[in-house]
């Protein structure tokens, strides 16, 4: 099963990436998340937030082109339901559209009829990622803060 997302950004690709890799801003857009890595190729990365008992999400950096695109693997970890979808992949490619960026996000490798809960939250996050990059607010929507 595949999910793409696609959102325009008035941001450069530059700020993109750094919103995308750091973990300081993801925590800001992602449910309070932070995404751990060094983002080289073939290196681990987690899922953490400061809430949680453990770590919700871990996997393996793919690709990475800073500022053009990043692919990861993943295996979700925050409930029993995602846990038994096993990995999955995700692509993030930005593309340069005048003064704005054009972010494609691709969910994919996932199970037939997938739990909900394992791309259900892409449409708040990455409405969080534009808000965070275009207005410097954090979005405020009920559901985007319930982890912080």
């Amino acid at each position: 099963m595949e999910k793409i997302f696609e959102y325009y950004i008035k941001t450069t690709p530059e700020k993109l990436w750094a919103a995308m890799t750091d973990p300081e801003q993801t925590a800001i857009y992602y449910f309070g998340n932070s995404y751990i890595s060094d983002w080289a190729p073939g290196s681990a990365f987690t899922t953490t937030n400061p809430n949680a008992d453990g770590p919700l999400g871990e996997g393996t950096v793919v690709e990475a082109e800073p500022n053009h695109k990043l692919v990861v693997t993943m295996t979700a970890l925050w409930s029993e339901a995602v846990l038994a979808e096993g990995e999955s992949r995700i692509t993030y490619e930005i593309t340069q559209v005048e003064d704005t960026c054009l972010l494609k996000v691709t969910h994919d490798r996932m199970n037939a009829g997938a739990h909900g809960e394992l791309y259900g939250g892409w449409p708040m996050i990455l409405s969080g990622l534009k808000t965070w990059l275009e207005t410097g607010e954090r979005l405020t929507t009920p559901g985007s803060l319930m982890y912080t």
